[in-house]
C-alpha cells in the first residue's frame, strides 16, 4: 500500500511504501546564508521524518542541490553537525539553479521507517 501525506495537486510532502519514506525536496526559506537555510531545511526534514515514523538515523539517501558550489563547505558544516555519528547516508551533492533565485540549498531525502 502507498500512503501519501500532505498531498496537493502537484506533489505530496511524504510518500510511504513498503518500509521506505520519500520526502519531497526541502528548502530552508528565502532568507539568510546557506548555513541558515540548511539549518532550517534540516529542521523541516526532522519534522517530516518524525511525522512519517522515521528519523535521521534511518536516512538511506540524501540528494543535495546547492545554488553555488562556493557554499559547499558552509552547507557541509551544518550537515555534518546534524547527521548522527555512524548514520551517514549515501549522498550526492551538486550545483543547480533552484526554483527561486533567493534559495541556496534543497535537500531530497529517502529513509526507512518502522
Amino acid at each position: 500500500m502507498i500512503t501519501r501525506i500532505h498531498t496537493g495537486e502537484r506533489m505530496s510532502k511524504i510518500v510511504k511504501h513498503n518500509g521506505t519514506v520519500y520526502l519531497c525536496g526541502q528548502v530552508g526559506g528565502a532568507e539568510g546564508t546557506v548555513a541558515d537555510q540548511t539549518a532550517e531545511c534540516l529542521r523541516r526534514i526532522d519534522a517530516l521524518l518524525t511525522e512519517a515514523g522515521s528519523s535521521k538515523e534511518q536516512i538511506l539517501q540524501a540528494i543535495i542541490w546547492v545554488a553555488d558550489m562556493a557554499d559547499f563547505a558552509d552547507m557541509n558544516a551544518v550537515w555534518d553537525a546534524w547527521v548522527p555519528a555512524g548514520h551517514a547516508p549515501a549522498r550526492a551533492c551538486g550545483e543547480t539553479k533552484l526554483a527561486r533565485p533567493e534559495l541556496k540549498v534543497e535537500i531530497i531525502i529517502t529513509a526507512a521507517y518502522d
